[in-house]
């Protein structure tokens, strides 16, 4: 299988960068087409109500990644700058030593069902009594998947405010999962009620999927990243982060850069992933998703554990550019998925963490975001001033000067668009 390591693929052309992942994931032209058309506008309409068009944003392809031994090229939709470039440099300096390790645990959902009843201790005795009938009927729902290997698999019961939850257990397989969730609580509600007298309140997922739970683990050396100093200095951003909700509200939020703009790109529900991350966090008091610790050689370790509810089958999965996505990625399972999402996730943790401790996080972001300032400035001209300006070449030049200046703002380009107006 060809390597992911594609040195200088930022600096070619668009089309040259499409040929290269094409050569990897063994593209056909449909393929790369999907990439530059919009979905049917009756394919769009059976995905959400009230349909008028489609939404897009720029498609990425993050490189370098080695994960469990395997290359991945890593498709990612998101708007931010610099984002997709961070992951792809902290992924050549984790495959330095082996890349990144990570496991998944079993895709089990869970499925909460609120039981309003007077007695929930007895009511709790009674239900996990019955267990297996509840079981079979929540089954009976989705027997493909119960001949698949899936399917609910236990009951857990909770009492909180003197109230039961029943938490219904589901391996959902290569799902997401939450429809046939519902379903099956849906399904379970009318025999708990016989079963205990009480009246079930809410039959619904949830999306803290402690059961479906994704790691992932990497070493830098020291020495690829700047030093000891810059290895300490991580360590004790992390600190503030688990110390600092102000801060680690930030910090999660740089892991989940990656992990959203991959979710994406192949259809997931990224606000599921979302809350569910952020909830888990909150456990024992809101702190970091990852960890950061020094060995004994002096380099950095870094790992991740979130939970990690993904598809690769169902849902948004189904569209042209998901499968596209999946192609590209190579993954059979959720579980792979889920696997590159964790790395991914602790490599975007590690450039946001090793930018901010030495040059500061804006000068990533600086020469994207310089370019798009030029394009307001434009657009925001006369159109005999900006007719001339109007190419690629001046914009990189005003881009770098505006830069240089330290003063990335509409007005000065404005300024400088125009004498090269009246000098051209």
């Amino acid at each position: 299988m060809p390597s992911s390591r594609i040195s200088g693929f930022y600096n070619i052309p668009p089309k040259e960068r499409a040929e290269k992942v094409r050569e990897f994931a063994n593209l056909t032209n449909d393929d790369i087409s999907v990439l530059q058309s919009i979905l049917p506008i009756d394919d769009l309409d059976r995905m959400i109500e009230n349909v008028i068009g489609a939404f897009s944003l720029p498609y990425g392809v993050a490189t370098n990644f080695l994960i469990n031994g395997r290359d991945y090229l890593i498709p990612m939709v998101i708007e931010e700058p610099s984002v997709v470039a961070a992951a792809s440099n902290a992924a050549r300096l984790a495959r330095n030593n082996f890349g990144f390790i990570a496991k998944a645990t079993k895709p089990v959902m869970i499925g909460q069902i609120q039981l309003k009843t007077d007695t929930p201790h007895l009511s709790k005795m009674m239900i996990l009594n019955e267990k297996e009938d509840i079981l079979k009927i929540a089954n009976d729902k989705d027997p493909v998947l119960k001949d698949l290997g899936g399917g609910a698999e236990d009951i857990v019961c909770r009492i909180l405010m003197n109230q039961l939850v029943i938490h219904l257990l589901v391996n959902v397989k290569d799902a997401m999962g939450a429809n046939i969730v519902n379903t099956m609580c849906e399904a379970v509600a009318g025999r708990i009620e016989e079963i205990t007298g009480g009246k079930v309140i809410l039959r619904i997922v949830s999306n803290l999927a402690i059961e479906r739970l994704a790691q992932a683990y990497a070493v830098f050396r020291k020495d690829d990243i700047g030093g000891e100093d810059v290895v300490d200095k991580i360590i004790s951003a992390t600190d503030l982060a688990n110390a600092d909700p102000f801060r680690c509200a930030t910090h999660n939020k740089g892991i989940m850069n990656g992990i959203d703009a991959l979710l994406i790109a192949t259809g997931n529900d990224f606000r599921a992933v979302e809350s569910g991350a952020h909830a888990y966090a909150s456990l024992n008091g809101y702190h970091s998703l990852t960890t950061w610790e020094k060995t004994k050689d002096g380099d950095l370790a870094g790992s991740i554990e979130l939970p990690m509810p993904l598809g690769v089958v169902g849902g948004g999965t189904i569209s042209p550019c998901a499968r596209l996505s999946l192609k590209i990625l190579g993954v059979k399972t959720s579980n792979e998925l889920s696997c590159v999402a964790a790395a991914l996730g602790l490599a975007q943790n590690f450039a946001a963490l090793r930018a901010l401790v030495t040059e500061g996080i804006q000068k990533g972001h600086m020469k994207l975001h310089s370019k798009n300032i030029v394009k307001i400035a434009m657009e925001s001209m006369m159109d005999n001033e900006s007719s001339i300006c109007n190419n690629n070449d001046i914009i990189n030049k005003v881009a770098d000067l505006l830069i240089k200046e330290g003063n990335i703002s509409v007005g000065r380009a404005k300024e400088i668009l125009k004498n090269i107006t009246n000098h051209a």
